[in-house]
């Protein structure tokens, strides 16, 4: 149906409410009409098929104001059901189409030139129907998809490609995608094939739902496909190789554009969101974009100084040189060595020094520990601790 029989049809005679009718009755008159002219209380009733769905595009006009002040402001200007040109500047009519008013641009200046653009922009917007196409269903977007995989430590610094077993819905095989199983589904005359029935919100706003009566597919299968009931999407499964990038942490949720569910009668596919976990390292740990390690060292390289070789996650060993005097706990920082961050730099080792104390001593080891015992006898390493808690 075209713009043009839209704005010759009386809206207001359809739902039998005058031109000032209030929300509230417009709201009424359609109740009460519905419920009377539903399919599901006609079926096989053709004509009241149609009364059905006259009632439901009246509805959707006056039941929104601002569609409502577009639609009267139309019928005034068109003369309430039809252009009526005036006499042109020779005393006859214009001869111009209806269609080149609505369509596109005018042609040649005349006296529709004042309307640029044509008006099929503005009471596409009016009808929701996309200039002076007619009512289509609408593509939709598919479903987004969530999956997990657990990741090695050494996979999740360095990024790796993993094979991801998903099930989601997709188009049924068994009728195209359809929904009917002869192929042919109707046009859902609550929606008119938009997917979407309005709703008033008060203070002259209304809101969009998915059509209750085609779950928002905009179509209704006469004979139900068996094999997806109807909704023409059906359960299905493939594995996807996914590349993981480097740097992901335990719990990250990463976004994966268009690789979810496919989309329905042209639309875009969803997308796929996959939750990361990350196993423990034996060895190394992570502080943001650092890695951690804590490297044993001996009484006397912590105490006399040193270089103490430290392993690195996936590469050689380095070297880092204690200084004299180095305190239990103490972070030293080999950079470059951590985890790969989003800009492809990396951060940095982060190595702790822990003293290793020995369970076991040799006869040789006792004797100095006891000739260093006697030389600091004189030392109180806890005095300061003492004399603080005093204070305190």
């Amino acid at each position: 149906m075209s713009t043009k029989d839209f704005i010759e049809k009386d809206y207001y005679k359809v739902l039998g409410v005058p031109k000032d009718a209030t929300e509230a009755e417009i709201k009424k008159a359609y109740r009460k009409l519905a419920r009377e002219y539903h399919p599901d209380a006609n079926k096989g009733n053709a004509k009241a098929e149609e009364r059905f769905k006259e009632i439901s595009e009246a509805n959707d006009i006056l039941g929104d104001p601002k569609k409502r002040k577009e639609y009267d402001e139309a019928r005034a200007l068109f003369g309430n059901g039809g252009f009526r040109p005036g006499p042109g500047a020779g005393g006859g009519s214009f001869n111009f189409d209806l269609g080149d008013l609505f369509g596109g641009g005018t042609q040649g200046g005349g006296a529709a030139g004042g309307f640029g653009g044509g008006l099929g922009d503005v009471f596409g917007g009016l009808f929701n129907r996309g200039g002076t196409t007619g009512t289509r269903t609408q593509p939709r977007r598919g479903q987004d998809i969530e999956s997990e995989v657990t990741l090695s430590f050494t996979e999740a610094i360095e990024g790796a490609t993993v094979p991801l077993r998903m099930s989601s819905q997709s188009p049924c095989k068994a009728c195209s995608g359809t929904g009917d199983a002869n192929g042919t589904p109707r046009v859902c005359p609550t929606c008119v094939g938009t997917g979407q029935v309005a709703r008033g919100s008060g203070g002259g706003f209304s809101l969009t739902d998915p059509c209750p009566d085609c779950k928002g597919r905009g179509l209704i299968a006469e004979n139900p496909c068996e094999v997806c009931k109807g909704s023409g999407r059906a359960k299905s499964s493939r594995t996807m190789q996914v590349r993981i990038p480097a740097g992901v942490s335990d719990g990250q949720r990463i976004r994966l554009r268009g690789k979810g569910a496919p989309g329905e009668r042209g639309g875009p596919a969803g997308d796929l969101y996959v939750v990361v976990h990350v196993d423990a390292h034996p060895v190394f740990g992570r502080k943001g974009d650092n890695l951690t390690v804590t490297v044993p060292v001996t009484f006397a390289e912590a105490a006399l100084g040193g270089e103490v070789r430290v392993p690195t996650l996936g590469g050689p060993p380095v070297t880092l040189k204690l200084p004299p005097g180095t305190p239990n706990g103490r972070t030293m920082r080999a950079r470059g060595k951590g985890a790969v961050r989003t800009d492809g730099t990396r951060g940095d080792l982060l190595v702790t020094v822990e003293v290793s104390v020995p369970k076991d001593l040799t006869g040789k080891a006792r004797d100095a520990l006891e000739a260093y015992r006697e030389a600091t006898a004189g030392e109180d390493p806890r005095a300061e601790l003492f004399q603080a808690a005093k204070g305190a």
